[in-house]
């Protein structure tokens, strides 16, 4: 994938800087999508209209085969270890990296503002004149998906579903205990209790077997679903609310999806069951004003139409509510979890090949808690939807 780079050209050249600088590893995702490179340990990635690496003689080999950068070099290229014994090391690297920017006729750079103060400041005292911006330039050319990275997320969907399956496929197959430790109304499969973490190993075994993982996901029931962030734990329970809510990243492309869905098994109450047909209702809402040219806060705002419509509160009718809708309504997907563009009150305009979720939601710690959750890819004349899996409340 080779990303279109023009808007960093232009701010570069607006900025008069020479070039944008990144020291990280490969899991800051603006190093991953600059460098094109894979690494465990923090390496050098200087934009100049081309791509340059800096990294050391461990990743050199690798680094070569890469498709995007068109230069490698490697520390020993610069007398490393006569700059460590002179200099020590930190003052060995920060001569290192001036000497490469110098190479490649850079004598300023831009940085993104997580850089590395103490190597910033090392830099300054080699000459270089170094800017850390705050724009998040880079973080809007990522925002705009590739058809290639499009359909790295789509992969990634197709897995998350596989893996929502056997998460829905345990609550459907428990039965509800009313005598065990854990209380009555439990949930009991194969003779085990079944807890938020027994769903979770398995939803992450799932993943494994097609070519996902995940560093967390949420399971949470009953009043733990009240909170939109509880990762859940403990026995799940019959009659209420539970939310589901999984993120995954393709261990090869390093790329994310995302969707939610809330289950009962047994019979939900009247609240929750109110809940979730208006926050199929709401989702609806914001997928019939996704498209070109709207902004976030126009979908966001289509969600809070039918939530306060109904009597609901959300964030926008009272910024202080605990309860209700109390959450943005979605957020873009790609190298990390959550990234632009944003459904929520402070959303811009929405481009072709931004993609976002759609997740609208209610809670309160008296009922539990309510959330769908779709993940999309916004089009020239609308959107397309990845997610491709059913919304049932009820779970026989």
């Amino acid at each position: 994938m080779q990303p279109d780079l023009s808007d960093l050209d232009s701010f570069l050249d607006d900025r008069g800087a020479g070039g944008y600088l990144v020291y990280a590893d490969s899991e800051d995702s603006t190093q991953r999508y600059l460098s094109g490179f894979d690494a465990p340990d923090p390496f050098l990635t200087l934009y100049d209209g081309e791509v340059h690496l800096l990294v050391s003689s461990l990743e050199y080999g690798r680094a070569r085969k890469a498709d995007r950068p068109a230069t490698v070099a490697r520390h020993a290229d610069y007398d490393y270890r006569a700059k460590l014994e002179e200099y020590g090391h930190d003052e060995a690297g920060d001569r290192i990296t001036a000497e490469f920017l110098a190479e490649h006729g850079v004598e300023s750079v831009v940085t993104p503002e997580e850089f590395p103060l103490g190597v910033g400041d090392g830099l300054r005292a080699q000459g270089v004149d170094l800017e850390a911006e705050r724009e998040g330039v880079v973080d809007d050319i990522r925002a705009v998906k590739t058809s290639e990275e499009v359909e790295h997320v789509a992969e990634a969907q197709t897995a998350n579903e596989r893996a929502m399956a056997r998460a829905e496929e345990l609550i459907a197959e428990a039965r509800v205990e009313t005598g065990t430790d854990a209380g009555s109304g439990v949930l009991v499969h194969e003779g085990e209790v079944l807890t938020s973490e027994r769903v979770t190993r398995e939803i992450e075994m799932e993943l494994l077997r097609h070519g996902c993982a995940l560093d967390e996901t949420i399971v949470a029931c009953g009043a733990d679903a009240a909170d939109p962030h509880d990762r859940g734990s403990g026995p799940l329970r019959a009659d209420e609310s539970i939310i589901v809510d999984i993120f995954p990243r393709d261990k090869e492309t390093k790329y994310f999806a995302d969707m939610t869905r809330t289950f009962v098994k047994g019979t939900p109450n009247d609240t929750v069951a109110e809940w979730y047909d208006l926050t199929q209702e709401a989702k609806e809402a914001a997928f019939d004003a996704l498209e070109p040219g709207a902004t976030g806060k126009d979908v966001h705002d289509a969600v809070c139409d039918v939530y306060e419509d109904a009597g609901w509160p959300t964030l926008r009718s009272d910024e202080a509510t605990e309860t209700g809708f109390i959450h943005s309504t979605g957020h873009g997907v790609g190298l990390d979890i959550h990234e632009g563009p944003s459904l929520s009150p402070r959303g811009g305009e929405l481009e072709p090949g931004h993609v976002v979720t759609v997740e609208p939601g209610l809670y309160d710690p008296e009922f539990g808690g309510v959330r769908i959750e779709d993940i999309a890819v916004v089009t020239e004349d609308g959107y397309e939807n990845f997610t491709d899996y059913p919304e049932e409340l009820v779970v026989e």
